[in-house]
């Protein structure tokens, strides 16, 4: 599935391959028409380069005499034989194995996100450093321990670990798209004076990077179908959409499906993945919560199975109790709950792109999230999931508390005072 398919054709792991539950590739179509996308692969908006020879990442970088200057693309270095399209100007044909597949597997995952997330807000989306950059430069850098968005670039490497070989970020689409979200974040929020940043800004923005990746996955039909084939519907099982990052079978980075909440941060934090875990967490019950309506509405399960899994949501034992009844509900319809995951993902993609238009960098909580969207539910929605966005963000002790300082000086995880949030002066 995506856009309309007189764009170009790409091969798309929705999830990264190997994993026992991996399909496959998914032949997707991103908006350039065929013709309009070069090697690279490259296009008006962003190219991907494997350089060689490149040591470092962008960013802050020891200059002359002890002064640090700015290390920023493009790289004007040798490269490794860029992915070509083929004689129709699609890039499907190319299999995995090669470094060409990879790189045009990150174009396709890079612009299938950015073509979801424009049919959102309705309109192009600009980059945040578009008067230095006129396109985005994305590296494929393998020895990076890391993927990570800045100033006009994405940089691409690998999860590296003692016990296990290189798990390739080039593969894993929700990590690209993630990257993208962040992005996003920047063009549509902006970046805030550091004096004015609240710890809260720093855990929202990893948080709308999930959920921009989360909201896209389910563009692919194999994922909505091995998402359902699985749970049944019943979304609080352990599965592919709440699971971000995948490493292998039994790890990820974090839990869209979590029990965190704000007040576990109300005497501070260290890190803000780990911040954004009560917001992610909220915004995905929200998500669920709305999912049900749909099969409600659609008639697909019964106001008592409604009830009874909002019962459950928190309680020990909750999703086991109720998974017979998904599968007896599911069983009935399968096409139904289908196009019923597809609304309540359009309903969160819409109302997210609608709350970050109205947010300000400057002093951001998670509060204003939540106000947000209780404004944007009234106007697109009538205000019909006011109950249900203020009890799950109740839940997470949203508006409640706030978090306190941060703890530790950041790392090479964080966003704050990095390569990824630095601007050139003037």
């Amino acid at each position: 599935m995506t856009t309309d398919h007189a764009g170009t054709r790409f091969k798309l792991y929705p999830q990264l391959p190997g994993l026992e539950s991996d399909e496959g590739p998914e032949t997707i179509w991103v908006s350039p028409p065929p013709g309009a996308i070069g090697p690279g692969p490259s296009d008006d908006r962003m190219y991907v380069v494997e350089p060689i020879g490149k040591q470092q990442p962008y960013g802050p970088a020891p200059g002359r005499y002890g002064r640090t200057g700015l290390y920023l693309p493009p790289w004007r270095g040798p490269v490794v034989q860029p992915a070509l399209p083929d004689a129709n100007g699609h890039f499907d044909y190319l299999e995995l194995g090669t470094p060409q597949f990879e790189m045009a597997h990150i174009f396709g995952s890079v612009r299938f996100t950015l073509d979801v997330w424009e049919r959102y807000f309705g309109r192009w989306i600009e980059w945040h450093f578009r008067r230095d950059f006129s396109r985005l430069e994305i590296v494929h850098l393998r020895s990076l321990d890391n993927a990570f968005a800045g100033f006009g670039s994405i940089e691409v490497g690998a999860h590296f670990s003692k016990d296990a070989p290189p798990v390739p970020f080039s593969l894993s689409f929700d990590v690209l798209a993630h990257e993208v979200g962040h992005l996003i974040i920047y063009s549509m929020i902006g970046l805030p004076d550091p004096e004015d940043m609240e710890s809260e800004y720093l855990g929202f923005h990893e948080s709308a990077a999930d959920m921009v990746s989360l909201i896209t996955l389910l563009h692919f039909d194999s994922a909505i179908e091995e998402l359902l084939n699985n749970s049944r519907g019943n979304l609080y099982t352990a599965n592919r959409l709440n699971r971000f990052a995948e490493l292998s079978n039994f790890n990820q980075m974090r839990m869209a499906n979590n029990t965190r909440t704000l007040a576990e941060f109300a005497e501070g934090w260290s890190k803000e993945h780990d911040l954004s875990e009560p917001l992610t967490g909220a915004l995905f019950d929200v998500w669920v919560d709305a999912f049900h309506e749909s099969l409600l509405d659609g008639g697909l399960i019964s106001g008592a199975l409604e009830d009874f899994a909002d019962e459950m949501d928190y309680q020990p034992g909750g999703v086991e109790a109720i998974q017979g009844l998904f599968d007896e509900a599911f069983s009935r319809d399968p096409a139904g709950f289908k196009a019923a995951l597809a609304e309540s993902r359009d309903y969160m993609g819409f109302a997210l792109a609608a709350v970050f238009e109205r947010l300000l960098p400057e002093n951001l909580i998670y509060e204003d999230v939540r106000n947000a969207l209780l404004d944007i539910d009234q106007e697109i929605n009538r205000g019909r999931y006011r109950r249900i966005i203020l009890n799950n963000f109740n839940a997470r002790a949203i508006g409640l508390v706030g978090a306190g300082p941060r703890l530790a000086p950041p790392d090479e995880d964080s966003h704050a005072f990095s390569a990824r949030t630095i601007v050139p002066a003037g």
